[in-house]
């Protein structure tokens, strides 16, 4: 895993937040845990560069991305955290969803909020990183079988945050 704490300039990050807020259609979602449907805390979208309508700040993030880390990313999901109560649990990403040996390169804007990374293997390490608005985080395909990561709940007061992941997806399905 690597973090570039500036990846993108304040300015820009700022008004790539605004404009993504505003326009994209942000999803409530619902799914099964446990014995019960619950919701999804917090807004989620995708896109697929190769359908139209993709917003323009993620094909400019998209175009930078590419330079900076010579990646072929053809999707990018978006988590809209509104406040501290919104959150993912700590996960690895499901590998049959991408493909193998290209990383995710996360991209986040709005407020800090704090990812946790956690080590699989016993004695469990545990790193706490404060992703900051502009900040890019690269994990490895590999590293989705040795850590998981997720964006705790917080009682402290945190602003919006907009959390773009950009992967290389395999070829849709022929309909």
């Amino acid at each position: 895993m690597r973090y570039w704490p500036d990846f993108i300039p304040p300015a820009l990050a700022a008004h790539w937040f605004d404009e993504l807020r505003d326009t994209v259609a942000w999803e409530a979602q619902r799914r099964p845990m446990y014995d019960r449907i619950v919701d999804v805390p917090r807004l989620v979208a995708s896109y697929r560069f190769d359908d139209d309508g993709v917003p323009a700040p993620l094909v400019e993030a998209r175009m930078r991305l590419r330079e900076h880390l010579r990646e072929p990313f053809n999707a990018v999901g978006l988590n809209f955290y509104r406040d501290g109560h919104d959150s993912v649990a700590p996960h690895g990403d499901k590998l049959h969803m991408l493909v193998p040996r290209h990383p995710i390169a996360l991209l986040s804007l709005g407020a800090a909020r704090r990812m946790t990374i956690r080590a699989k293997a016993p004695h469990r390490e545990v790193v706490h990183l404060d992703l900051e608005p502009g900040s890019l985080l690269v994990m490895s395909h590999a590293s989705q079988l040795t850590h998981e990561h997720g964006i705790p709940k917080t009682r402290e007061p945190v602003g919006p945050r907009i959390s773009l992941a950009y992967r290389l997806r395999p070829p849709k399905a022929a309909r």
